[in-house]
């Protein structure tokens, strides 16, 4: 008995005899059964139909069997075709089954061989309908797994952010109990150096703290890159104008370093400046300790034309650079240029700015030799940009 779910066959044979003939003994076997007496005909009947199976006689007037299954092959590849065919027609048969012809029948046609055929056909097509299921329940679960693998590393990327940014509150909760402790003495002592001492100490400790909110405000908020063409320049010469006042209240030497005529670059303009504002905050800082080491305190914003193509912006400082262990968990833990001060959730925010702009984020260092911090954009097109 067939299939239910597919029942429905075509029979395409130019003599009407057989075609009644074949048609009763085929719906007393279950099958809903259409027929046609030449290839135009069934041609036609198969794109309204679409039947699974197809039955057709090789030699037929004008479209042959042979340019049927061709036809329909093109179409629907997965129908079953089984072709009839005279003892002198071996030939033909064959080159039927060059066409994917499912099988063929010999006239005059044996009951026991066709339904062997037909069996084929079914079997086929349970085949590849399971084939199908397979493969559709395993990209199902590739995807569940793919889903459940990134939220895992998202969960495990945020215990990492609390777990550092714990830290970073500590050490700050600490530096406030020693400025405490020292104006406290202070007002002990009735010492007004003490107490100065203590109060600069709690200043700039709630300048931390301030940062510290305002870093993981915008790190939150930052979501998507808006990108246009840009002229690479105009966010640097608003980043030295911003930090101007900063760099002269730490005794800091600003050099503009930008190169003229540089080509509009694809970008997020508002984002680039605040990734160069936290390069150049955090290069203003690393350079403190150079006047107790005998040292001016300099840095320099540069731009540069990538010879790829894109651009290249270099924040250059002389500070006290850092350690290549301190380099390798650069943007993965809350690190800086300057090394131990400030939170570095900036510069983590900064390479997920640049991530969507395609570009990288690099940095140089060595200790006591100073800092470079690279960020390099390219020059690709904006239309079919996916930031």
């Amino acid at each position: 008995m067939a299939e239910r779910i597919d029942s429905r066959i075509l029979l395409v044979d130019d003599e009407a005899g057989i075609r009644t003939v074949l048609g009763i003994a085929l719906a007393d076997s279950g099958y809903r059964v259409t027929t046609a007496e030449n290839g135009e005909e069934a041609l036609r009947l198969f794109r309204e139909l679409k039947p699974p199976i197809v039955l057709t006689d090789i030699k037929m007037p004008e479209m042959d069997g042979i340019e049927l299954l061709q036809h329909i092959k093109a179409e629907s590849p997965d129908t079953e075709v089984i072709m009839f065919t005279g003892h002198g027609d071996m030939d033909l048969a064959i080159k039927s089954l060059k066409y994917d012809a499912t099988d063929f029948v010999t006239k005059p046609i044996n009951d026991e061989i066709l339904d062997i055929a037909l069996k084929r056909a079914r079997e086929r097509i349970s085949l590849r309908r399971q084939l199908r299921e397979h493969t559709e329940n395993l990209e199902r679960l590739v995807e569940e797994k793919s889903r459940d693998l990134i939220e895992a590393e998202r969960m495990a990327a945020v215990g990492q952010t609390v777990a550092e940014l714990s830290h970073t509150i500590k050490n700050i909760a600490n530096s406030l109990k020693g400025s405490i402790f020292v104006l406290g003495k202070g007002i002990e002592l009735d010492e007004k150096e003490y107490i100065l001492e203590g109060w600069r100490m709690v200043e700039s400790n709630v300048e931390k703290i301030k940062n510290l909110s305002l870093d993981l405000l915008h790190y939150g908020k930052y979501a998507k890159a808006q990108l246009s063409p840009c002229d690479p320049n105009r966010p640097a010469d608003e980043v030295l104008r911003l930090m101007e006042a900063k760099a002269q209240e730490e005794g800091v030497r600003l050099e503009a370093e930008l190169s003229p005529g540089l080509a509009p670059v694809v970008m997020d303009p508002d984002g680039i400046q605040r990734c160069l504002m936290n390069l150049l905050g955090n290069a203003i800082d690393a350079c403190r300790d150079n006047a107790a080491a005998g040292r001016d305190k300099r840095v320099a914003l540069r731009t540069v034309a990538v010879k790829a193509g894109g651009i290249e912006y270099r924040v250059v400082d002389n500070g006290c650079g850092m350690g290549d262990d301190v380099q390798q968990r650069l943007f993965q833990s809350f690190f800086s240029t300057k090394g131990t001060d400030g939170t570095g959730i900036g510069l983590m925010m900064t390479k997920r700015i640049v991530d969507q702009h395609l570009g990288t984020v690099e940095v140089e260092s060595r200790p006591g030799e100073g800092t470079t911090m690279v960020i390099r954009l390219p020059a690709g097109p904006s239309a079919d940009r996916k930031p």
